[in-house]
């Protein structure tokens, strides 16, 4: 183990390379502690003032306070032992002081002499260290602001704009973001968004900017009208703030937005993921009061919605007592709304009564004047399910009908929910076949001893209703006929089967069924194919008609395992056509039949046979088994082409996850890439951070992490937030390699290469693509990763006119030559034209373009092909042989028909070579069919 000095001066070098977090925080105490132990108050100095930041960071004022005070009265004994800046990269002491005027004034327990002798504190601090005043002023600023002075705010506001900056000014974003905040306050959106904007435009960034000032012009954007901008600063700034405890303002204005643009779904959900943060830090009151506001606000609005009565999960919380007192049960969204609002207005008179104002007050006033505004601005990563509740059974024989529904659809949980109000049925037949059912199901959960219990119940319900013979094979046979699978009970079925002729009918379908069940299990359909027959003539002989579809039911899965498709689907539609299936059996039926038709690729006939199995099933009041049933639904409306209609069934199916177990982290999975397919990029990435997070804290195989990952890259692409989608793949790209996977690895560098290269970043853009090219030749078999990546690795080389390309695309037309490729034949001729246009050979590279053109023209791609036959007649325009030119340029009009701006582009270079060639009639005629 290191020496205590030199494990110290470890821990300081990983605290300044380890981002803000619970890690980072780890760090810090663990080196304080040592410091400590040390007795050494240098070294507990640095691990303090390390501390301060990040206590500050993470939303642990007490610690923070502390901290700060600890190293200042050092400082302040003994300035050259413990210097204000220990030049580490992080906030000096001076800076540090801004954060304490801020900590005291965010909670009433300190009062306003407090608050003011730090302010001068701080002040004399600054002007005996010969520092600037611009760090001064803007505590003094945010000081009156916060208490509501707002004049004083205003004056404090000019004086600081007019003050020189120094290095103990608020960096760029930050200042920009305080200051826009103020604005918006102030009714001067216009200034606000102006703020904003310049910040994103210049790149400005810190702790927690761009996401605070992003949803400070939240409503500024939406009062402009300005509703595209609103969604996206939105989902920006949320993504942003929604793992840190300490941005719990900025959630509070996010929520706000939410439930003003009618997101009251989103709003509930983002309240059910935050409540907790308000027991995180117990001094950041003003934040707990801007989050009561934010909450009982969203909250109203989902009540109007009509769903005061959903109950809040995590509200009842024992840490959340706090803030709204006792509660017996789940709080309602009604009822929490009403208390939250109450400790808001009790927090910010509180804060009014120390200040001497009504800033707080007026807060609250102005929140609740949003009630009068509602903007629509739909956002569909959550939604309220609609889904159709089961009218509960009047009377036992009801319950008896709603369990045996269960039963034949194969609704486990939910018939055993049923069968004790089932049970209370009289007639000794009925009893006798709910319990048959209820020890099936027993068995298929392997609680085979509960089973066993319940067993002599079954038989004297069997006597009861008459039927003795049975009741005695029973009795000899135990749990054989219930799907017990042992040697035992199969040997036993064997032999009653056997001796089965001077039985019922009805024992004899029983026996026969029970062991072709066991031939399921064991994959010997054939041999349950035949007792499934034999089982189908003794009900049939019975007169059973429910037990003869049972029976049907085993022998299309008998079939299915054998691969026989076709016989399968046509005993589906035969059993379907029937006017005596239950509901349940039809559901099941349905179920079956869309798998099936989902294997054919009849999407669209599948997922309506899983739709119409979800109607059934939600009559039935089978919840578990409908989150299931809408999950197929979801997954053949994806195959089928139709994300948002996949999107409605996946989100169901996540909502009976959340509410009854189940695997939500797969369904929110298929519901974000839903959501990508059908265009949602901002909305699908929010959901795939998600997931990802879940996963990591689930430690799925890395792999699987590696596709989430990839996938929230390529929604962030999408969305336009390409520095986070860089940030991404590459941790896509680190996920696929620990999971072993090097084709995905390879791919996800390639799809980092190319937002690196479109923004002119061509050096680490090649180097990921050498990378992959080097990663993706191990997996000889991953032909479509291989081709991907030396493709995109040509065209990087051809554009640096690097003579390896031409290697790298002959690599890759031989692949698809190999493979019959013929569009991506094309395409590499079109790669090759453009790397050889880059190398200055201008005819070899007319001749590649035109090659890809009659490829892509011969595949029907007529837009493709107008694209290789523009850059062809582009080279010759500008090698200055217009006159060649012309007739390549009117073969890509001819190919623009249906591609308007590929014509519109052709035609005004085609006019503009004409004009130049001095034939203007000409000119004129092509640029008319612009105008037509």
């Amino acid at each position: 183990m290191a020496r205590p000095q030199k494990r110290f001066q470890q821990l300081i070098e990983e605290i300044d390379r380890t981002p803000w977090g619970p890690a980072e925080q780890a760090l810090v105490a663990e080196a304080v502690a040592l410091a400590v132990e040390l007795g050494d108050e240098r070294l507990e100095y640095e691990a303090r003032m390390r501390q301060t930041a990040s206590a500050n960071m993470n939303g642990a004022t007490d610690v923070m306070l502390n901290s700060f005070a600890w190293c200042l009265a050092r400082h302040d004994a003994d300035p050259q032992r413990f210097p204000a800046d220990l030049d580490y990269g992080g906030a000096d002491l001076m800076w540090q002081f801004k954060w304490m005027a801020s900590a005291l004034r965010s909670s009433p327990a300190f009062s306003g002499e407090q608050i003011a002798a730090v302010l001068d504190d701080m002040e004399s601090h600054y002007r005996a260290s010969g520092l600037g005043l611009s760090g001064v002023l803007t505590a003094r600023f945010e000081d009156a602001w916060d208490a509501g002075r707002m004049d004083d705010a205003e004056a404090l506001r000019v004086r600081l704009e007019a003050t020189p900056r120094d290095e103990h000014s608020h960096c760029d974003a930050c200042g920009r973001s305080q200051f826009a905040g103020f604005f918006a306050e102030t009714d001067r959106d216009a200034e606000a968004i102006r703020l904003v904007e310049e910040m994103l435009e210049g790149g400005y960034s810190c702790g927690e900017e761009p996401e605070h000032a992003l949803s400070r012009v939240l409503l500024p954007y939406l009062r402009a009208g300005r509703f595209d901008e609103a969604k996206s600063a939105h989902l920006r700034s949320y993504r942003l703030a929604k793992d840190n405890p300490d941005n719990l303002r900025i959630v509070a204005n996010n929520l706000a937005f939410a439930a003003v643009t009618g997101n009251e779904a989103r709003a509930l959900a983002l309240v059910e993921r935050h409540i907790g943060w308000l027991a995180h830090d117990g001094l950041n009151v003003d934040a707990h009061f801007a989050a009561l506001g934010a909450i009982a606000f969203a909250l109203d609005r989902v009540t109007l919605a009509g769903h005061g009565d959903t109950p809040v999960r995590g509200a009842d919380a024992p840490a959340l007592e706090a803030f709204f007192g006792p509660h017996e049960g789940a709080w309602s969204a009604a009822e929490l709304a009403a208390t939250a609002w109450a400790a808001a207005e009790r927090i910010g008179a509180d804060f009014d009564r120390r200040d001497g104002t009504d800033g707080h007050a007026r807060s609250i006033a102005r929140l609740r004047a949003l009630e009068d505004e509602r903007y629509d601005v739909p956002i569909r990563s959550d939604a309220f399910v609609a889904t159709t509740h089961a009218a509960s059974p009047t009377d036992a024989d009801g319950w008896f009908d709603r369990a045996m529904n269960l039963a034949q659809f194969g609704a486990e949980h939910e018939t055993l929910q049923a069968l004790p109000k089932a049970l209370a049925v009289e007639d000794p037949a009925k009893v006798a076949q709910l319990m048959s059912m209820r020890l099936g199901i027993l068995i298929a959960l392997d609680r085979a001893d509960e089973a066993a219990d319940l067993l002599p119940a079954r038989i004297e319900a069997l006597r009861a209703a008459g039927r003795h013979e049975q009741a005695d094979l029973e009795q000899r046979l135990g749990l054989a006929t219930f799907g017990l699978n042992t040697p035992e009970t199969v040997a036993a079925l064997e032999d009653a089967l056997a001796a089965s002729d001077a039985l019922p009918a009805w024992s004899r379908g029983d026996l026969a069924i029970s062991r072709a069940s066991l031939h399921m299990h064991a994959e010997e359909p054939d041999a349950a194919l035949d007792l499934a027959e034999l089982a189908a003539r003794a009900f049939a002989e019975a007169g059973d008609a429910r037990l003869s579809n049972t029976t049907t039911l085993v022998a299309i899965a008998a079939v299915l395992q054998k691969g026989d498709v076709e016989a399968a689907s046509a005993l589906l539609d035969r059993l379907l056509a029937q006017d005596n299936l239950s509901e349940g059996h039809r559901a099941q039926a349905l179920q079956t039949r869309a798998r099936v038709r989902g294997g054919q690729e009849a999407f669209v006939e599948g997922a309506a046979d899983a739709d119409e199995a979800c109607r059934l099933l939600a009559a039935l009041g089978a919840t578990r088994a409908l989150g299931t049933a809408h999950l197929l639904a979801g997954a053949l409306w994806e195959d089928a082409g139709e994300p948002d209609k996949a999107v409605a069934r996946y989100r169901v199916t996540s909502r009976i996850a959340a509410q009854e177990g189940g695997d939500q982290v797969g369904a929110d999975f298929r519901l974000a890439r839903a959501m990508l397919a059908q265009g949602d990029a901002q909305e699908a990435a929010e959901l795939f951070g998600q997931v990802l997070e879940r996963e990591e804290q689930a430690e799925v195989h890395a792999a699987s992490r590696g596709m989430t990952a990839s996938l929230l890259a390529r929604a962030l692409a999408g969305a336009g937030e390409f520095g986070q989608a860089v940030g991404a793949y590459g941790y896509a790209a680190e996920l696929f390699a620990e999971g072993e996977e090097p084709a995905d690895q390879a791919v996800s560098l390639t799809e980092r290469a190319k937002i690196l290269a479109r923004f002119e970043e061509h050096d680490a853009a090649i180097a990921d693509l050498e990378s992959a090219a080097e990663i993706v030749r191990t997996v000889p078999d991953a032909v479509g990763a291989r081709v991907e990546v030396l493709h995109n690795l040509g065209q990087a080389y051809g554009a640096r006119q690097d003579e390896r390309a031409f290697a790298l695309l002959d690599e890759v037309a031989a692949l698809a030559g190999e493979h019959d490729a013929g569009w991506l034949s094309a395409d590499v001729q079109d790669s090759r034209a453009r790397a050889l246009a880059s190398f200055g050979r201008t005819d070899e590279a007319v001749s590649a373009a035109l090659t890809a053109a009659d490829g892509f023209a011969e595949l029907g791609d007529l837009g493709s092909a107008g694209g290789s036959e523009l850059f062809a007649a582009r080279l010759l325009a500008s090698d200055e042989r217009s006159a060649d030119a012309v007739a390549i340029y009117r073969t890509v009009i001819e190919h623009a028909d249906g591609h308007p701006p590929l014509l519109q582009v052709a035609a005004l270079e085609l006019g503009d070579v004409l004009e130049g060639l001095g034939r203007h009639t000409e000119a004129a005629e092509v640029r008319a069919r612009l105008d037509g």
